[in-house]
């Protein structure tokens, strides 16, 4: 009797751990996927805005300066993360986004004003990524965390679509205003909501300090988290999942030999099969129950199958071949955001970390996307598909558990 009502109270207890973990889950997948029909208005209205007068050069301008404040936005606002309530921090940034969003597209496009508001929307919904991943990290089981996680990832690739379902039956100033008008709403649930837990006790700060303080101690901290690691996949799978990405449609149309509105729809099945990928990356980490061993098999997978890319040339097979490589590294970013990141909370530094880690990502994306634009005139798509395979093998080769090695090769030594 004694064995069944301690474990009727683990149960109760379990229970009350889900509830706040759907909670708080929802309301940060409801706010990102707010800030990701944001971040797709400007592309989903650009045949609006180029109807109504707006240059290609314009909206590229725009464009470019948004992301590019957007991923300084999440290294400044990430260390920011770390030191102001998540509450503000994400209720004023969506508050402020919103504002910017219903502003701009009211401000004449012949000055730099209307670009500068736009970059300084990206600076706002920036404000809102590291300080989320923190909150849940803090204040919910790490079995819980990554399906968190997941949420809001799953809340990010449902923004796109979103934001051109608006734009397919709306004026461009409805969009705006509406984009907007979601944001100014959802900050103000995100303060309220918050504020109530809160109250409650269910969301709180500063449980996970880090243990020593200062510049190399937290230096030493996350190298025994391995940060230099992180920092690379970071780095190697922003390319692939935003550039890489970003070439597809050019890609099936000039490699592959489809017509423009075959491609399209090819590119459209595509990014609705890759829709997918964070809950696969969930499925692989808790088969193999190890970070490591994920890492290593779905950089290997992505690996093998650009290898198919290069060699095959038949273009079904080749489609095929070219989502599971790029599966393979979005599970690999997917474990970084919903697993990595949150499992930080020891270190007292989630959000600086995630902000930092994000701000490498878009880094190395946008600097890839300029090298990828010059490649595809200079080597060609087959060499530039190898290029990609380098960085599976580099992704391969950082992910190699060189500390289990280090390990046993002392302990053979030692034998020895």
């Amino acid at each position: 009797m004694l064995n069944l009502w301690k474990n009727g109270k683990m149960t109760k207890k379990t229970n009350i751990k889900v509830k706040n973990a759907i909670l708080i889950g929802a309301l940060c997948g409801v706010s990102y996927f707010t800030v990701y029909v944001a971040r797709n208005i400007l592309s989903a209205v650009s045949p609006q805005m180029l109807e109504s007068g707006f240059t290609e050069e314009y909206i590229g301008r725009a464009s470019s300066v948004f992301f590019i404040v957007y991923a300084i936005g999440q290294l400044i606002n990430g260390f920011i993360g770390d030191r102001i309530k998540a509450r503000y921090m994400m209720s004023f940034g969506l508050v402020l986004a919103g504002i910017c969003n219903i502003v701009y597209p009211f401000i004449p496009a012949s000055g730099v004003g209307s670009i500068i508001v736009y970059g300084i929307t990206g600076f706002f919904l920036a404000m809102i990524y590291a300080p989320m991943t923190k909150v849940i990290a803090e204040n919910v089981e790490p079995d819980y965390a990554a399906r968190c996680a997941l949420g809001y990832e799953f809340g990010a690739l449902l923004g796109t679509p979103v934001a051109g379902l608006m734009a397919a039956v709306l004026p461009m100033l409805f969009v705006f205003g509406i984009g907007g008008g979601m944001l100014l709403l959802m900050g103000i649930v995100i303060f309220i909501s918050f504020l109530a837990l809160e109250r409650k006790g269910v969301v709180s700060y500063g449980k996970y300090e880090p243990t020593a303080k200062g510049g190399k101690a937290n230096v030493k901290m996350l190298l025994k988290h391995q940060i230099v690691k992180f920092c690379f996949i970071s780095a190697i799978t922003g390319v692939v999942r935003t550039s890489v990405v970003f070439w597809l449609p050019t890609y099936i149309s000039q490699y592959l030999g489809f017509s423009p509105e075959i491609s399209a729809t090819i590119f459209s099945a595509i990014t609705l099969v890759i829709s997918l990928t964070a809950f696969l990356a969930v499925f692989v980490y808790e088969r193999l129950k190890s970070m490591d061993k994920s890492i290593l098999l779905l950089f290997s997978v992505a690996a093998v199958a650009f290898l198919m890319v290069w060699l095959i040339k038949q273009p079904i097979v080749n489609v095929v071949c070219l989502i599971i490589a790029i599966m393979g590294s979005g599970c690999v970013s997917a474990i970084m955001w919903c697993r990595y990141c949150p499992g930080l909370r020891d270190t007292g530094m989630v959000s600086s970390v995630t902000g930092f880690l994000d701000f490498l990502s878009y880094m190395a994306a946008a600097a890839a996307n300029l090298i990828f634009a010059n490649a595809v005139a200079n080597i060609g798509w087959g060499n530039l598909i190898l290029v990609w395979l380098a960085l599976m093998l580099l992704g391969i080769i950082v992910s190699l558990p060189y500390g289990a090695i280090a390990k046993k090769f002392k302990a053979d030594k030692s034998e020895a």
